[in-house]
Protein backbone atom coordinates (compact mmCIF):
# COMPACT_ATOMS: atom_id res chain seq x y z
CA UNK A 1 0.00 0.00 0.00
CA UNK A 2 1.27 3.46 -0.86
CA UNK A 3 1.89 5.57 2.24
CA UNK A 4 1.20 9.19 1.36
CA UNK A 5 1.75 11.08 4.61
CA UNK A 6 3.84 14.23 4.93
CA UNK A 7 3.50 15.85 8.35
CA UNK A 8 5.48 18.94 7.31
CA UNK A 9 3.41 19.88 4.25
CA UNK A 10 1.31 23.06 4.52
CA UNK A 11 -1.26 21.54 2.20
CA UNK A 12 -1.74 18.64 4.56
CA UNK A 13 -2.31 21.04 7.48
CA UNK A 14 -4.97 22.85 5.45
CA UNK A 15 -6.45 19.44 4.63
CA UNK A 16 -6.66 18.48 8.31
CA UNK A 17 -8.16 21.83 9.25
CA UNK A 18 -10.87 21.69 6.58
CA UNK A 19 -11.58 17.96 6.73
CA UNK A 20 -10.35 17.52 3.15
CA UNK A 21 -10.54 19.48 -0.09
CA UNK A 22 -13.83 20.22 -1.80
CA UNK A 23 -12.82 22.02 -4.98
CA UNK A 24 -11.59 19.94 -7.95
CA UNK A 25 -8.93 22.44 -9.08
CA UNK A 26 -7.54 22.71 -5.54
CA UNK A 27 -7.42 18.90 -5.32
CA UNK A 28 -5.40 18.69 -8.54
CA UNK A 29 -2.99 21.33 -7.23
CA UNK A 30 -2.64 19.73 -3.79
CA UNK A 31 -2.28 16.23 -5.26
CA UNK A 32 0.69 17.55 -7.23
CA UNK A 33 2.25 18.95 -4.04
CA UNK A 34 1.69 15.66 -2.22
CA UNK A 35 2.94 13.64 -5.22
CA UNK A 36 -0.16 11.44 -5.27
CA UNK A 37 -2.76 10.69 -7.97
CA UNK A 38 -6.21 12.25 -7.78
CA UNK A 39 -9.72 11.49 -8.99
CA UNK A 40 -11.30 14.41 -10.84
CA UNK A 41 -14.81 13.09 -11.52
CA UNK A 42 -17.39 10.67 -10.17
CA UNK A 43 -17.29 7.19 -11.70
CA UNK A 44 -19.79 4.30 -11.59
CA UNK A 45 -18.49 1.57 -9.24
CA UNK A 46 -19.60 -2.05 -9.06
CA UNK A 47 -20.98 -3.03 -5.67
CA UNK A 48 -18.39 -5.76 -5.02
CA UNK A 49 -15.67 -3.08 -5.30
CA UNK A 50 -17.54 -0.66 -3.02
CA UNK A 51 -17.98 -3.40 -0.43
CA UNK A 52 -14.21 -3.89 -0.05
CA UNK A 53 -14.62 -1.04 2.44
CA UNK A 54 -17.91 -1.37 4.40
CA UNK A 55 -20.27 1.58 3.97
CA UNK A 56 -20.12 2.75 7.60
CA UNK A 57 -16.29 2.64 7.54
CA UNK A 58 -16.20 4.48 4.20
CA UNK A 59 -18.51 7.24 5.43
CA UNK A 60 -16.77 7.53 8.82
CA UNK A 61 -13.32 7.92 7.27
CA UNK A 62 -14.35 9.65 4.04
CA UNK A 63 -12.63 7.11 1.82
CA UNK A 64 -14.05 4.92 -0.95
CA UNK A 65 -12.87 1.99 -3.09
CA UNK A 66 -13.63 2.85 -6.74
CA UNK A 67 -11.70 0.35 -8.88
CA UNK A 68 -10.16 -3.09 -8.60
CA UNK A 69 -7.79 -4.90 -10.95
CA UNK A 70 -6.64 -8.29 -9.67
CA UNK A 71 -5.31 -7.61 -6.15
CA UNK A 72 -4.80 -3.87 -6.64
CA UNK A 73 -7.60 -1.64 -5.33
CA UNK A 74 -7.77 2.10 -5.97
CA UNK A 75 -9.14 4.06 -3.02
CA UNK A 76 -10.19 7.71 -3.00
CA UNK A 77 -9.60 9.61 0.24
CA UNK A 78 -10.75 13.12 1.11
CA UNK A 79 -8.10 13.76 3.77
CA UNK A 80 -4.76 12.06 3.00
CA UNK A 81 -3.55 12.85 6.55
CA UNK A 82 -6.38 10.92 8.21
CA UNK A 83 -4.21 8.49 10.19
CA UNK A 84 -7.19 6.41 11.26
CA UNK A 85 -8.28 5.93 7.64
CA UNK A 86 -4.78 4.82 6.62
CA UNK A 87 -4.64 2.39 9.56
CA UNK A 88 -8.01 0.93 8.48
CA UNK A 89 -6.63 0.39 4.98
CA UNK A 90 -3.56 -1.36 6.41
CA UNK A 91 -5.81 -3.61 8.48
CA UNK A 92 -8.01 -4.50 5.46
CA UNK A 93 -4.88 -5.08 3.37
CA UNK A 94 -3.45 -7.54 5.91
CA UNK A 95 -6.79 -9.31 6.28
CA UNK A 96 -7.64 -9.62 2.56
CA UNK A 97 -4.15 -9.62 0.99
CA UNK A 98 -5.25 -6.72 -1.20
CA UNK A 99 -2.95 -3.82 -2.12
CA UNK A 100 -4.29 -0.26 -2.03
CA UNK A 101 -3.34 2.72 -4.16
CA UNK A 102 -4.60 5.92 -2.55
CA UNK A 103 -6.06 8.77 -4.62
CA UNK A 104 -6.96 12.26 -3.42
CA UNK A 105 -10.59 13.17 -4.18
CA UNK A 106 -12.77 16.25 -3.56
CA UNK A 107 -15.43 15.91 -0.87
CA UNK A 108 -18.17 16.39 -3.49
CA UNK A 109 -16.88 13.47 -5.61
CA UNK A 110 -16.65 11.28 -2.50
CA UNK A 111 -20.28 12.07 -1.66
CA UNK A 112 -21.40 11.21 -5.20
CA UNK A 113 -19.58 7.86 -5.20
CA UNK A 114 -20.57 6.88 -1.66
CA UNK A 115 -24.21 7.41 -2.71
CA UNK A 116 -23.74 4.42 -5.01
CA UNK A 117 -24.03 2.19 -1.98
CA UNK A 118 -27.63 3.13 -2.78
CA UNK A 119 -28.68 2.83 0.80
CA UNK A 120 -26.44 -0.16 0.46
CA UNK A 121 -26.95 -2.71 -2.28
CA UNK A 122 -25.83 -5.20 0.33
CA UNK A 123 -28.44 -3.76 2.68
CA UNK A 124 -31.09 -3.96 -0.06
CA UNK A 125 -30.26 -7.64 -0.57
CA UNK A 126 -30.43 -8.32 3.17
CA UNK A 127 -33.80 -6.55 3.38
CA UNK A 128 -35.10 -8.59 0.43
CA UNK A 129 -33.94 -11.83 2.11
CA UNK A 130 -35.61 -10.84 5.39
CA UNK A 131 -38.77 -9.88 3.53
CA UNK A 132 -38.90 -13.27 1.80
CA UNK A 133 -38.42 -15.08 5.12
CA UNK A 134 -41.28 -13.10 6.65
CA UNK A 135 -43.48 -13.85 3.63
CA UNK A 136 -42.71 -17.55 3.98
CA UNK A 137 -43.74 -17.51 7.63
CA UNK A 138 -46.90 -15.57 6.82
CA UNK A 139 -47.74 -17.79 3.84
CA UNK A 140 -47.61 -20.82 6.10
CA UNK A 141 -50.59 -19.39 7.96
CA UNK A 142 -52.27 -18.26 4.72
CA UNK A 143 -52.20 -14.64 5.82
CA UNK A 144 -50.11 -12.75 3.27
CA UNK A 145 -51.43 -13.08 -0.27
CA UNK A 146 -52.42 -10.14 -2.47
CA UNK A 147 -55.35 -10.32 -4.86
CA UNK A 148 -54.68 -9.16 -8.40
CA UNK A 149 -57.19 -7.42 -10.65
CA UNK A 150 -58.06 -10.64 -12.42
CA UNK A 151 -59.09 -12.35 -9.23
CA UNK A 152 -55.95 -14.51 -9.18
CA UNK A 153 -53.41 -14.60 -6.42
CA UNK A 154 -49.99 -12.97 -6.49
CA UNK A 155 -47.32 -13.68 -3.91
CA UNK A 156 -46.54 -10.54 -1.94
CA UNK A 157 -42.78 -11.17 -2.13
CA UNK A 158 -42.62 -10.06 -5.77
CA UNK A 159 -44.42 -6.82 -4.87
CA UNK A 160 -42.52 -6.14 -1.62
CA UNK A 161 -40.68 -2.86 -1.11
CA UNK A 162 -37.25 -4.48 -0.51
CA UNK A 163 -37.44 -6.40 -3.82
CA UNK A 164 -38.57 -3.26 -5.66
CA UNK A 165 -35.74 -1.29 -4.03
CA UNK A 166 -33.15 -3.91 -5.03
CA UNK A 167 -34.38 -3.83 -8.65
CA UNK A 168 -34.19 -0.03 -8.56
CA UNK A 169 -30.58 -0.24 -7.38
CA UNK A 170 -29.67 -2.66 -10.18
CA UNK A 171 -31.30 -0.46 -12.82
CA UNK A 172 -29.66 2.71 -11.49
CA UNK A 173 -26.21 1.09 -11.52
CA UNK A 174 -26.79 -0.04 -15.12
CA UNK A 175 -27.87 3.41 -16.30
CA UNK A 176 -25.04 5.18 -14.43
CA UNK A 177 -22.55 2.73 -15.94
CA UNK A 178 -23.95 3.40 -19.45
CA UNK A 179 -24.81 -0.29 -19.90
CA UNK A 180 -26.76 -1.39 -22.98
CA UNK A 181 -28.11 -4.61 -21.40
CA UNK A 182 -28.73 -6.17 -17.99
CA UNK A 183 -28.38 -9.95 -17.66
CA UNK A 184 -30.02 -11.65 -14.67
CA UNK A 185 -29.27 -15.37 -14.67
CA UNK A 186 -29.45 -18.30 -12.22
CA UNK A 187 -26.17 -20.07 -11.44
CA UNK A 188 -26.28 -22.89 -8.89
CA UNK A 189 -27.60 -21.41 -5.62
CA UNK A 190 -27.61 -17.75 -6.63
CA UNK A 191 -28.55 -15.27 -9.34
CA UNK A 192 -25.80 -13.34 -11.09
CA UNK A 193 -26.33 -9.80 -12.42
CA UNK A 194 -24.12 -8.65 -15.29
CA UNK A 195 -24.03 -5.43 -17.33
CA UNK A 196 -22.99 -5.13 -20.98
CA UNK A 197 -20.88 -1.99 -21.38
CA UNK A 198 -19.38 -1.11 -24.78
CA UNK A 199 -20.15 -4.60 -26.01
CA UNK A 200 -18.52 -6.55 -23.16
CA UNK A 201 -20.20 -8.17 -20.15
CA UNK A 202 -19.09 -7.28 -16.61
CA UNK A 203 -20.25 -8.98 -13.41
CA UNK A 204 -22.00 -6.56 -11.06
CA UNK A 205 -23.34 -8.54 -8.10
CA UNK A 206 -24.76 -11.88 -6.99
CA UNK A 207 -27.91 -12.41 -4.93
CA UNK A 208 -29.39 -15.47 -3.21
CA UNK A 209 -31.57 -17.61 -5.48
CA UNK A 210 -34.84 -16.79 -3.73
CA UNK A 211 -34.13 -13.07 -4.02
CA UNK A 212 -33.20 -13.50 -7.67
CA UNK A 213 -36.49 -15.30 -8.35
CA UNK A 214 -38.41 -12.47 -6.69
CA UNK A 215 -36.55 -9.86 -8.79
CA UNK A 216 -37.29 -11.84 -11.96
CA UNK A 217 -40.99 -12.06 -11.04
CA UNK A 218 -41.08 -8.33 -10.29
CA UNK A 219 -39.63 -7.53 -13.73
CA UNK A 220 -42.16 -9.86 -15.38
CA UNK A 221 -45.01 -8.00 -13.64
CA UNK A 222 -43.62 -4.64 -14.81
CA UNK A 223 -43.32 -5.99 -18.38
CA UNK A 224 -46.88 -7.40 -18.24
CA UNK A 225 -45.65 -11.00 -18.65
CA UNK A 226 -47.14 -14.14 -17.10
CA UNK A 227 -45.22 -14.72 -13.87
CA UNK A 228 -46.34 -18.34 -13.61
CA UNK A 229 -45.18 -19.19 -17.17
CA UNK A 230 -41.62 -20.46 -16.80
CA UNK A 231 -41.58 -23.17 -19.47
CA UNK A 232 -41.36 -20.99 -22.58
CA UNK A 233 -39.70 -17.69 -23.56
CA UNK A 234 -41.62 -14.43 -23.23
CA UNK A 235 -41.03 -10.88 -24.45
CA UNK A 236 -42.28 -7.59 -23.02
CA UNK A 237 -41.26 -4.08 -22.11
CA UNK A 238 -41.69 -1.40 -19.46
CA UNK A 239 -40.72 2.21 -18.95
CA UNK A 240 -39.25 4.24 -16.08
CA UNK A 241 -38.18 7.86 -15.62
CA UNK A 242 -34.66 8.08 -14.20
CA UNK A 243 -33.09 11.49 -13.43
CA UNK A 244 -35.61 13.19 -15.71
CA UNK A 245 -34.94 10.81 -18.62
CA UNK A 246 -37.52 8.40 -19.98
CA UNK A 247 -35.89 4.98 -20.30
CA UNK A 248 -37.50 1.94 -21.96
CA UNK A 249 -36.55 -1.62 -21.08
CA UNK A 250 -37.12 -4.46 -23.54
CA UNK A 251 -37.45 -7.68 -21.56
CA UNK A 252 -36.70 -11.20 -22.81
CA UNK A 253 -37.08 -14.35 -20.68
CA UNK A 254 -35.58 -17.75 -21.40
CA UNK A 255 -36.05 -21.04 -19.50
CA UNK A 256 -32.65 -22.64 -18.75
CA UNK A 257 -31.48 -25.61 -16.68
CA UNK A 258 -31.13 -23.70 -13.39
CA UNK A 259 -34.29 -21.59 -13.73
CA UNK A 260 -35.21 -18.55 -15.80
CA UNK A 261 -32.78 -16.07 -17.36
CA UNK A 262 -33.77 -12.47 -18.11
CA UNK A 263 -32.12 -9.94 -20.38
CA UNK A 264 -33.17 -6.29 -20.27
CA UNK A 265 -32.18 -4.11 -23.24
CA UNK A 266 -31.90 -0.46 -22.15
CA UNK A 267 -33.36 2.04 -24.63
CA UNK A 268 -33.01 5.72 -23.75
CA UNK A 269 -35.85 7.56 -25.48
CA UNK A 270 -34.14 10.90 -25.00
CA UNK A 271 -30.86 9.87 -26.63
CA UNK A 272 -30.22 11.56 -29.96
CA UNK A 273 -29.63 9.55 -33.10
CA UNK A 274 -26.05 9.57 -34.31
CA UNK A 275 -25.35 10.52 -37.91
CA UNK A 276 -23.80 7.90 -40.19
CA UNK A 277 -20.45 9.71 -39.94
CA UNK A 278 -20.56 9.89 -36.14
CA UNK A 279 -21.34 6.17 -36.06
CA UNK A 280 -18.08 5.54 -37.91
CA UNK A 281 -19.64 4.75 -41.30
CA UNK A 282 -17.17 6.60 -43.50
CA UNK A 283 -15.10 6.05 -46.62
CA UNK A 284 -16.15 4.24 -49.82
CA UNK A 285 -18.70 2.06 -47.97
CA UNK A 286 -20.53 5.15 -46.74
CA UNK A 287 -20.54 6.60 -50.27
CA UNK A 288 -22.19 3.45 -51.63
CA UNK A 289 -24.84 3.50 -48.87
CA UNK A 290 -25.70 7.20 -49.13
CA UNK A 291 -25.86 7.09 -52.92
CA UNK A 292 -28.32 4.18 -52.91
CA UNK A 293 -30.62 5.28 -50.08
CA UNK A 294 -31.42 8.30 -52.24
CA UNK A 295 -32.66 6.07 -55.08
CA UNK A 296 -36.47 5.81 -55.49
CA UNK A 297 -36.80 2.02 -55.15
CA UNK A 298 -34.91 -1.18 -54.33
CA UNK A 299 -33.73 -2.99 -51.19
CA UNK A 300 -31.02 -1.80 -48.81
CA UNK A 301 -29.97 -4.60 -46.45
CA UNK A 302 -27.82 -4.21 -43.31
CA UNK A 303 -26.40 -7.49 -41.98
CA UNK A 304 -24.54 -8.55 -38.86
CA UNK A 305 -25.06 -10.37 -35.57
CA UNK A 306 -27.32 -9.21 -32.73
CA UNK A 307 -25.99 -6.05 -31.09
CA UNK A 308 -23.92 -4.88 -34.06
CA UNK A 309 -25.84 -1.62 -34.50
CA UNK A 310 -27.89 -2.59 -37.57
CA UNK A 311 -31.11 -0.93 -36.39
CA UNK A 312 -29.24 2.24 -35.40
CA UNK A 313 -27.76 2.44 -38.91
CA UNK A 314 -31.24 2.07 -40.44
CA UNK A 315 -32.55 4.84 -38.17
CA UNK A 316 -29.67 7.07 -39.25
CA UNK A 317 -30.58 6.38 -42.88
CA UNK A 318 -34.21 7.30 -42.17
CA UNK A 319 -33.01 10.53 -40.55
CA UNK A 320 -31.38 11.42 -43.89
CA UNK A 321 -34.52 10.45 -45.85
CA UNK A 322 -37.07 12.01 -43.49
CA UNK A 323 -38.58 14.81 -45.62
CA UNK A 324 -42.09 16.24 -45.61
CA UNK A 325 -42.82 15.06 -49.19
CA UNK A 326 -42.13 11.39 -48.33
CA UNK A 327 -44.38 8.88 -46.60
CA UNK A 328 -42.09 6.73 -44.44
CA UNK A 329 -43.56 3.74 -42.58
CA UNK A 330 -41.69 1.30 -40.35
CA UNK A 331 -42.49 -2.17 -39.00
CA UNK A 332 -40.45 -2.86 -35.88
CA UNK A 333 -40.11 -5.37 -33.07
CA UNK A 334 -40.01 -3.30 -30.91
CA UNK A 335 -39.91 0.42 -31.75
CA UNK A 336 -36.53 1.44 -30.30
CA UNK A 337 -36.33 5.16 -31.17
CA UNK A 338 -39.16 7.60 -31.68
CA UNK A 339 -38.78 9.65 -34.88
CA UNK A 340 -40.93 12.71 -35.57
CA UNK A 341 -42.45 12.55 -39.05
CA UNK A 342 -42.07 8.78 -39.41
CA UNK A 343 -45.04 6.41 -39.05
CA UNK A 344 -43.71 3.70 -36.73
CA UNK A 345 -45.68 0.49 -36.12
CA UNK A 346 -44.82 -2.30 -33.68
CA UNK A 347 -45.68 -5.87 -34.61
CA UNK A 348 -47.63 -8.13 -32.26
CA UNK A 349 -47.39 -11.83 -33.26
CA UNK A 350 -49.82 -12.85 -30.50
CA UNK A 351 -52.70 -11.26 -32.43
CA UNK A 352 -51.36 -12.24 -35.85
CA UNK A 353 -49.73 -8.87 -36.60
CA UNK A 354 -46.38 -10.07 -37.99
CA UNK A 355 -43.80 -8.54 -40.32
CA UNK A 356 -45.48 -10.31 -43.24
CA UNK A 357 -49.08 -9.28 -42.42
CA UNK A 358 -47.97 -5.78 -41.50
CA UNK A 359 -46.09 -5.42 -44.78
CA UNK A 360 -49.25 -6.30 -46.70
CA UNK A 361 -51.11 -3.53 -44.89
CA UNK A 362 -48.30 -1.01 -45.36
CA UNK A 363 -48.43 -1.44 -49.13
CA UNK A 364 -52.02 -0.13 -49.01
CA UNK A 365 -50.86 3.01 -47.13
CA UNK A 366 -49.25 4.69 -50.18
CA UNK A 367 -45.67 4.56 -48.80
CA UNK A 368 -42.52 5.93 -50.43
CA UNK A 369 -40.06 4.33 -48.02
CA UNK A 370 -40.56 1.22 -45.88
CA UNK A 371 -38.37 -0.04 -43.06
CA UNK A 372 -38.87 -3.68 -42.05
CA UNK A 373 -37.09 -4.43 -38.77
CA UNK A 374 -35.86 -7.85 -39.84
CA UNK A 375 -36.35 -10.38 -42.63
CA UNK A 376 -36.99 -13.56 -40.65
CA UNK A 377 -38.78 -15.89 -43.03
CA UNK A 378 -39.62 -16.66 -46.64
CA UNK A 379 -42.96 -14.83 -46.59
CA UNK A 380 -41.44 -11.56 -45.32
CA UNK A 381 -38.59 -11.88 -47.84
CA UNK A 382 -41.01 -12.36 -50.75
CA UNK A 383 -43.18 -9.40 -49.72
CA UNK A 384 -40.05 -7.23 -49.33
CA UNK A 385 -38.94 -8.15 -52.87
CA UNK A 386 -42.46 -7.42 -54.16
CA UNK A 387 -42.48 -4.00 -52.45
CA UNK A 388 -39.10 -3.09 -53.97
CA UNK A 389 -40.16 -4.20 -57.46
CA UNK A 390 -43.34 -2.10 -57.31
CA UNK A 391 -41.54 1.19 -56.76
CA UNK A 392 -40.73 1.39 -53.04
CA UNK A 393 -37.43 1.86 -51.26
CA UNK A 394 -37.19 -0.85 -48.58
CA UNK A 395 -34.65 -0.88 -45.76
CA UNK A 396 -34.23 -3.99 -43.62
CA UNK A 397 -31.81 -6.20 -41.67
CA UNK A 398 -30.70 -9.80 -41.96
CA UNK A 399 -28.60 -11.98 -39.64
CA UNK A 400 -25.53 -13.07 -41.63
CA UNK A 401 -21.80 -12.84 -41.01
CA UNK A 402 -20.95 -10.82 -44.12
CA UNK A 403 -22.57 -8.76 -46.85
CA UNK A 404 -21.78 -11.42 -49.47
CA UNK A 405 -23.31 -14.14 -47.28
CA UNK A 406 -26.71 -12.41 -47.37
CA UNK A 407 -27.27 -13.30 -51.03
CA UNK A 408 -27.09 -17.13 -50.70
CA UNK A 409 -29.08 -16.75 -47.45
CA UNK A 410 -31.95 -15.14 -49.37
CA UNK A 411 -31.67 -17.78 -52.09
CA UNK A 412 -32.01 -20.41 -49.34
CA UNK A 413 -35.27 -18.68 -48.37
CA UNK A 414 -36.58 -19.79 -51.81
CA UNK A 415 -36.30 -16.32 -53.36
CA UNK A 416 -35.90 -16.58 -57.14
CA UNK A 417 -32.42 -15.45 -58.18
CA UNK A 418 -33.67 -13.21 -61.00
CA UNK A 419 -36.03 -11.39 -58.59
CA UNK A 420 -33.17 -10.91 -56.11
CA UNK A 421 -30.91 -9.48 -58.82
CA UNK A 422 -33.64 -7.05 -59.90
CA UNK A 423 -34.49 -5.74 -56.43
CA UNK A 424 -31.26 -5.58 -54.36
CA UNK A 425 -29.30 -2.33 -54.42
CA UNK A 426 -26.87 -2.60 -51.50
CA UNK A 427 -26.02 -5.28 -48.97
CA UNK A 428 -23.92 -3.90 -46.10
CA UNK A 429 -22.39 -5.56 -43.04
CA UNK A 430 -21.17 -3.98 -39.82
CA UNK A 431 -19.75 -4.62 -36.37
CA UNK A 432 -19.16 -2.33 -33.40
CA UNK A 433 -15.65 -1.93 -31.96
CA UNK A 434 -14.63 0.00 -28.86
CA UNK A 435 -12.99 3.39 -29.45
CA UNK A 436 -9.71 4.31 -27.80
CA UNK A 437 -10.13 6.89 -25.05
CA UNK A 438 -8.78 10.18 -26.41
CA UNK A 439 -7.58 11.32 -22.96
CA UNK A 440 -5.13 8.44 -22.44
CA UNK A 441 -4.38 7.34 -26.02
CA UNK A 442 -0.73 6.68 -26.79
CA UNK A 443 1.31 5.01 -29.51
CA UNK A 444 2.51 1.43 -28.98
CA UNK A 445 5.33 -0.56 -30.47
CA UNK A 446 4.37 -2.59 -33.56
CA UNK A 447 6.11 -5.93 -34.07
CA UNK A 448 7.34 -6.99 -37.51
CA UNK A 449 4.83 -9.87 -37.57
CA UNK A 450 1.86 -7.59 -36.92
CA UNK A 451 3.08 -5.01 -39.43
CA UNK A 452 3.37 -7.72 -42.09
CA UNK A 453 -0.07 -9.09 -41.14
CA UNK A 454 -1.73 -5.66 -41.47
CA UNK A 455 -0.05 -4.92 -44.81
CA UNK A 456 -1.24 -8.28 -46.16
CA UNK A 457 -4.81 -7.61 -44.99
CA UNK A 458 -5.02 -4.21 -46.71
CA UNK A 459 -2.93 -4.89 -49.81
CA UNK A 460 -6.08 -4.87 -51.99
CA UNK A 461 -7.07 -1.36 -50.87
CA UNK A 462 -6.32 1.29 -53.50
CA UNK A 463 -4.02 4.21 -52.71
CA UNK A 464 -6.93 6.57 -53.28
CA UNK A 465 -9.04 4.79 -50.66
CA UNK A 466 -6.14 4.66 -48.22
CA UNK A 467 -5.73 8.41 -48.59
CA UNK A 468 -9.43 8.90 -47.72
CA UNK A 469 -8.79 7.29 -44.34
CA UNK A 470 -5.87 9.66 -43.78
CA UNK A 471 -3.28 6.86 -43.89
CA UNK A 472 0.22 7.67 -45.14
CA UNK A 473 1.79 4.37 -46.17
CA UNK A 474 5.09 5.98 -47.00
CA UNK A 475 5.48 6.41 -43.25
CA UNK A 476 5.83 3.58 -40.74
CA UNK A 477 2.59 1.92 -39.57
CA UNK A 478 1.52 3.14 -36.13
CA UNK A 479 -0.89 1.54 -33.67
CA UNK A 480 -2.42 3.02 -30.52
CA UNK A 481 -4.09 2.02 -27.29
CA UNK A 482 -5.43 3.66 -24.13
CA UNK A 483 -3.47 3.39 -20.89
CA UNK A 484 -6.62 3.85 -18.77
CA UNK A 485 -7.72 7.00 -16.95
CA UNK A 486 -10.64 8.38 -14.91
CA UNK A 487 -12.37 9.51 -18.09
CA UNK A 488 -12.71 5.94 -19.43
CA UNK A 489 -13.03 4.14 -16.11
CA UNK A 490 -9.46 2.82 -16.49
CA UNK A 491 -10.47 0.60 -19.44
CA UNK A 492 -8.57 2.47 -22.15
CA UNK A 493 -11.77 2.59 -24.23
CA UNK A 494 -14.66 5.02 -24.36
CA UNK A 495 -17.66 4.53 -26.64
CA UNK A 496 -17.97 2.44 -29.78
CA UNK A 497 -17.71 2.98 -33.51
CA UNK A 498 -18.78 0.92 -36.51
CA UNK A 499 -16.57 -0.96 -38.92
CA UNK A 500 -18.41 -1.36 -42.18
CA UNK A 501 -18.51 -2.88 -45.65
CA UNK A 502 -21.01 -2.21 -48.45
CA UNK A 503 -21.56 -4.47 -51.46
CA UNK A 504 -23.15 -2.53 -54.31
CA UNK A 505 -25.21 -4.76 -56.60
CA UNK A 506 -23.89 -3.70 -59.99
CA UNK A 507 -24.49 -5.32 -63.40
CA UNK A 508 -21.76 -7.93 -62.95
CA UNK A 509 -23.05 -9.08 -59.55
CA UNK A 510 -26.58 -9.24 -60.95
CA UNK A 511 -25.28 -11.62 -63.63
CA UNK A 512 -23.53 -13.76 -60.97
CA UNK A 513 -26.73 -13.91 -58.91
CA UNK A 514 -28.85 -14.87 -61.94
CA UNK A 515 -26.47 -17.26 -63.67
CA UNK A 516 -24.75 -18.82 -60.62
CA UNK A 517 -27.73 -18.69 -58.22
CA UNK A 518 -25.92 -16.24 -55.93
CA UNK A 519 -22.74 -18.34 -55.57
CA UNK A 520 -20.83 -16.84 -52.62
CA UNK A 521 -17.33 -17.65 -53.88
CA UNK A 522 -18.03 -16.17 -57.32
CA UNK A 523 -19.25 -12.93 -55.73
CA UNK A 524 -16.25 -12.85 -53.38
CA UNK A 525 -13.79 -13.29 -56.26
CA UNK A 526 -15.43 -10.42 -58.12
CA UNK A 527 -15.44 -8.04 -55.13
CA UNK A 528 -11.74 -8.73 -54.48
CA UNK A 529 -10.96 -7.96 -58.08
CA UNK A 530 -13.07 -4.79 -57.91
CA UNK A 531 -11.36 -3.68 -54.67
CA UNK A 532 -14.33 -3.51 -52.30
CA UNK A 533 -13.15 -2.60 -48.81
CA UNK A 534 -14.12 -5.42 -46.46
CA UNK A 535 -15.25 -5.01 -42.87
CA UNK A 536 -11.85 -6.22 -41.62
CA UNK A 537 -9.92 -3.86 -43.89
CA UNK A 538 -12.09 -0.98 -42.67
CA UNK A 539 -11.24 -2.00 -39.10
CA UNK A 540 -7.51 -2.22 -39.81
CA UNK A 541 -7.48 1.22 -41.41
CA UNK A 542 -9.33 2.65 -38.39
CA UNK A 543 -6.81 0.99 -36.06
CA UNK A 544 -3.92 2.56 -37.98
CA UNK A 545 -5.53 6.00 -37.72
CA UNK A 546 -5.98 5.59 -33.94
CA UNK A 547 -9.75 5.19 -33.70
CA UNK A 548 -9.61 1.67 -32.23
CA UNK A 549 -7.03 -0.99 -31.35
CA UNK A 550 -5.67 -3.80 -33.48
CA UNK A 551 -6.72 -6.40 -30.91
CA UNK A 552 -10.27 -5.01 -30.83
CA UNK A 553 -10.61 -5.37 -34.61
CA UNK A 554 -9.29 -8.93 -34.42
CA UNK A 555 -11.70 -9.77 -31.59
CA UNK A 556 -14.78 -8.48 -33.41
CA UNK A 557 -13.90 -9.85 -36.86
CA UNK A 558 -12.90 -13.27 -35.46
CA UNK A 559 -9.34 -12.82 -36.55
CA UNK A 560 -6.21 -14.22 -34.95
CA UNK A 561 -5.57 -12.60 -31.57
CA UNK A 562 -1.95 -13.76 -31.33
CA UNK A 563 -0.23 -12.69 -34.54
CA UNK A 564 3.46 -12.95 -33.73
CA UNK A 565 2.63 -13.04 -30.02
CA UNK A 566 -0.14 -11.46 -27.96
CA UNK A 567 -1.42 -8.45 -29.89
CA UNK A 568 -1.87 -6.49 -26.69
CA UNK A 569 1.87 -6.79 -26.13
CA UNK A 570 2.84 -5.83 -29.66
Amino acid sequence: MKTLVNDKDDASLKSQANGGFSDGEIVAEEAGKLDMPYLSKSVPVFIDVLNIIPEDVARGNQMIAFERKDNLVKVGIVDPQNINALNVLRFISEKTQLKFEVYLIPLKIFQEIVAQYAGGTEKAIEEAVDSLKEDKDDDASGANLLMDNGGGRTDSNVQSAPVTKLLSVIIRHAIDGKASDIHIEPINKEYRVRFRVDGLLYASLSVPKEVGKAVVSRIKILANLKIDEKRKPQDGRFNIVESGHSVDFRVSTLPIMDGEKLVLRILDRDSKLASLENMGITGPGADVLIKNINEPFGIILITGPTGSGKSTTLYSCLEVLNKEDRNIITLEDPVEYSMVGVNQSQINPEIGYTFASGLRSILRQDPNIIMVGEIRDNETAELTIHAALTGHLVLSTLHTNSSIGAIPRLVDMSIEAFLLASSLRVVAAQRLVRKICEKCKHEIKVSAAIREYILKEIEGVSNEDKARYGVDFNAEIKLFEGSGCEECGKSGYKGRTAIFEALEIDTNIKEIITEHNGNEQAIKDYTEKKGMITIKQDGMLKAITGKTTFSEVERVTEGSRSVGGDVDEA
